[in-house]
C-alpha cells in the first residue's frame, strides 16, 4: 500500500506553507482549526512543524475536538503526561474515559521555554464514555507529524549552511563526511513520514506508535547533525536552529516517551502472533 500524499493535500500543504512562511499564524483563517481528518491533520501539523508554530496546537486542534465540542483555545491532560497549558483558554483533563474541566496548578520544567508545561487540576465531570483512545493517539500523531516537520527544516538549515560555510578553501558541503550525515538524516526522515502518513489511514495505536518513535528518531538525529554541522553558532540563542532543536527535545518525549510507544508496538506484535 502506498501513502502517497493526494493532489489535493500536496496543494493544500504548498497552500499552509506560503501562508507562514509569510508570517502569518491565525490558523482559523485558513481551516486548520476545523480539520478532523486525521491524513489532513498529518499535512498541517508537518507544515506547524516545519515553521516552528508555537502554541498548543495538538491539544486545541486535533485532540480536544474528539473529546468534546469547545471555543477558544484548550488544552487537555491524560496523565501522567503533563500537557502545555498557561495561552489556552479552557482546559480539560481526561481519566480513563471520564472528562472533567480542569484549571491550570503547579508549573512543571520544560526544555522549551516555549512550551511552558504545568500540572492540571481537576474539576467538575463535563462527559462519560468519551473516546480517550483515539483522542490520545490523535495527539501522538499530529506530535509525529510535527517531529518530521522539525526535521524537515533543521535538514535544510543544515543543507544551506554547509553549502556556505568554508572550511579549507571549499565549502564544508563538499566534504564527503558532512554529506553523510546529511543523507542519513534523509534517508531517516523519508523513512518515518510514510509512517505517519500511514498510521493517519489505519488510525491503529501500533501504527501510530510506531510512527510517533520512527519520527522521533528522525527528528531527532536531524537535530544532532544540524548543530554538528553549525558548530558553535548552533548554540547559540539568536541563531533559529536554536528555536527548532529545543522543540525537537521537547516533542520526542511529549505525548508518551519513546520507550513507552515501543512497548505499545511491542505488545501489539506479541497479541498477533499466534500461540503454539
Amino acid at each position: 500500500m502506498r501513502f502517497a500524499l493526494s493532489a489535493e493535500h500536496t496543494e493544500f500543504a504548498s497552500v499552509l506553507h506560503d501562508f507562514l512562511s509569510a508570517g502569518h499564524r491565525n490558523l482559523a483563517t485558513i481551516g486548520i482549526t476545523e480539520l478532523t481528518d486525521p491524513v489532513d491533520l498529518v499535512v498541517a501539523f508537518e507544515e506547524l512543524g516545519h515553521h516552528a508554530v508555537p502554541g498548543p496546537l495538538v491539544e486545541s486542534i486535533a485532540v480536544v475536538p474528539a473529546l468534546v465540542a469547545c471555543e477558544g483555545t484548550a488544552s487537555v491532560a491524560f496523565p501522567p503526561h503533563v500537557p502545555y497549558a498557561p495561552e489556552a483558554d479552557v482546559y480539560f483533563l481526561v481519566e480513563d474515559d471520564t472528562l472533567r474541566e480542569a484549571g491550570p496548578g503547579a508549573e512543571m520544567t520544560s526544555v522549551d521555554p516555549t512550551r511552558r508545561l504545568f500540572e492540571l487540576v481537576g474539576g467538575p465531570v463535563i462527559a462519560t464514555d468519551v473516546p480517550a483512545g483515539r483522542a490520545f493517539d490523535l495527539g501522538v500523531l499530529t506530535c509525529a507529524a510535527q517531529l518530521v516537520g522539525l526535521g524537515r527544516a533543521m535538514l535544510e538549515m543544515a543543507t544551506g549552511h554547509a553549502k556556505l560555510r568554508t572550511q579549507f578553501g571549499q565549502a564544508i558541503g563538499g566534504f564527503q563526511a558532512v554529506k553523510h550525515l546529511l543523507a542519513d538524516v534523509l534517508i531517516g526522515l523519508e523513512l518515518a513520514r510514510p509512517l505517519v502518513h500511514g498510521a493517519a489511514v489505519t488510525m491503529s495505536p501500533r501504527d501510530v506508535s510506531a510512527a510517533k518513535v520512527a519520527a522521533g528518531d528522525a527528528a531527532h538525529r536531524a537535530a544532532r547533525t544540524a548543530l554538528q554541522v553549525h558548530g558553535a553558532i548552533g548554540y547559540t540563542a539568536e541563531h533559529d536552529l536554536g528555536r527548532f532543536l529545543t522543540k525537537t527535545r521537547a516533542l520526542v518525549t511529549a505525548w508518551g516517551t519513546p520507550s513507552m510507544h515501543r512497548s505499545r508496538v511491542l505488545a501489539a506484535l506479541c497479541e498477533e502472533v499466534p500461540s503454539r
